[in-house]
């Protein structure tokens, strides 16, 4: 008999990351961060199948083993998913009450993979069929399904690869920096983004919660507080893309239509005209992980501060597993940690020598991870930024420019496919703070958008030919990114 080619065990070590990958293509992750859990769970697949088919003395038992398991380890997660939705609240408040105990979906699921994993490991090695013919079929299988999103990828890529093109030219083109003037000194400039900050107004008619005693602690450090600010845009990503690079971005709505590819909005936050412009004037550029997205790494730092190699595709191949009912405080832990980290390292920069622009998206108070509510997160995030400021502005030689700004609200009252003017006002209005020194302050607004921020200081302070743009915002959904809908008169307060 022809000899059998045992391969399907490293095809399905394959597959669930091409799957995620396949599924969250327009988040455009790093080959990095794909190629990692690929070689973590190919190498398992080749250990464990080496191991077994030493032990067993076949290598197609030894190979259906190894399937079977990677495929109750990483489906694990969709079937909890299926179960919450079907028996369970969506948001998991309530539970199977069985003689006087909580039953949630991983009590009901965890011991039913158990079983399974055990009844399959002995059918594999207790059974006399000869699975010659099972093995094929097993190859043909996993090659198709590994096979089906890896087209769904390159055809992705195929498609969007020439409407996502990082133009230099036209609307993206970088504004010409060799007439503006050397500064004398040059200050540290901060910008640190609080995800889900909102404005003080907000946290008091939808939270109820009184915010005054942080403000005014900041404006007695020197702060102005932009009062009646707002997103110029909904997400993290197109908020991030347009003040990294102070312009409107409407134009990709052109370009990319009902895309939802985010391939060049992170190439423009990575790759952004503010960095490139402190880096012509001698800045180094320092850039904090946040463990999301477009700014979990930036290749074209001079300093990527990476506290975890937990990152956001990481986390979601660790929710399909079995893993599962143990991650929520492992992740949360890691969380909390990288926050931590970068409050503690931000206070650090002054030590640098160089004038530095640091950058930092601090998923704060978004991540819940200082309690269980938005509400329990405002106060410690709030202590936090208080002893930071204190920090930078005790360590540092000259006074510097430090932006608080957040870059979207929260979303508690409404659903984006259906917003209304109470969604709208609470996602768009942010908390919006700044230290500007030898008179900077003067020149800001109360209703202030982040388009302008970089706009305003480096015409300031370095001199550049640059105008502030009138301030608008734009409300998209998440399954219409780029379909930009004017909501400035929901938000200007008359």
């Amino acid at each position: 008999m022809r000899k059998t080619i045992v391969i399907h065990p490293f095809l399905f070590a394959l597959y669930p990351i091409v799957f995620l990958a396949a599924h969250n293509k327009g988040q455009l992750f790093s080959v990095k961060e794909i190629l990692i859990p690929i070689a973590i769970t190919t190498c398992f697949a080749l250990l464990s199948w080496s191991l077994l088919s030493f032990v067993l003395k076949d290598t197609k038992k030894a190979g259906l083993l190894v399937s079977l398991s990677l495929f109750l380890f990483f489906s694990y997660g969709h079937f909890y998913n299926m179960i919450s939705f079907c028996f369970f609240d969506e948001m998991l408040a309530t539970r199977f009450v069985v003689l006087g105990h909580e039953i949630g979906p991983n009590k009901v699921l965890f011991p039913v993979w158990g079983i399974l994993l055990l009844l399959g490991a002995y059918f594999s090695i207790k059974t006399r069929i000869h699975l010659h013919n099972f093995t094929n079929l097993l190859n043909i299988v996993a090659s198709f399904l590994v096979l089906i999103p890896l087209i769904n990828i390159v055809s992705f890529e195929l498609k969007t690869a020439g409407a996502s093109k990082y133009n230099r030219s036209g609307k993206n083109a970088e504004f010409d920096t060799t007439d503006f003037p050397q500064a004398d000194a040059l200050p540290d400039i901060y910008y640190i983004i609080l995800d889900s900050y909102v404005a003080s107004n907000t946290l008091k008619e939808v939270f109820g919660y009184d915010n005054s005693e942080f403000i005014d602690h900041l404006a007695d450090k020197g702060f102005y507080v932009a009062s009646k600010s707002r997103s110029n845009y909904t997400s993290s990503y197109l908020a991030l893309a347009s003040s990294l690079n102070m312009e409107y971005i409407n134009y990709l709505s052109e370009r990319l239509g009902e895309s939802k590819s985010y391939r060049i909005i992170n190439q423009m936050i990575k790759k952004n005209k503010v960095m490139n412009f402190l880096r012509s004037k001698g800045y180094k550029f320092v850039h904090f992980s946040s463990g999301w997205g477009a700014t979990h790494y930036n290749p074209y730092a001079d300093l990527d501060l990476q506290p975890s190699y937990l990152n956001e595709f990481s986390v979601l191949i660790l929710k399909t597993t079995m893993l599962r009912p143990f991650l929520k405080h492992f992740i949360q832990s890691d969380s909390k940690s990288r926050i931590l980290y970068t409050f503690d390292k931000l206070g650090e920069v002054p030590n640098i020598k160089d004038p530095t622009f640091a950058f930092a998206h601090i998923l704060a108070p978004h991540d819940y991870v200082f309690g269980g509510t938005y509400l329990e997160q405002l106060p410690i995030i709030n202590k936090k930024i208080g002893i930071l400021v204190d920090a930078i502005l005790s360590k540092s030689d000259m006074p510097p420019i430090i932006i608080f700004q957040a870059d979207h609200g929260t979303a508690f009252t409404g659903k984006f496919d259906e917003p209304t003017e109470e969604l709208i006002r609470e996602r768009m209005r942010i908390f919006n703070a700044y230290y500007l020194p030898a008179g900077g302050r003067d020149l800001l607004y109360e209703s202030i958008t982040p388009v302008n921020s970089f706009r305003l200081i480096f015409k300031y302070y370095f001199g550049a030919k640059l105008d502030l743009l009138d301030d608008y915002s734009y409300f998209s959904d998440y399954e219409h990114p780029y379909k930009f809908t004017d909501v400035t008169d929901i938000l200007v307060e008359r």
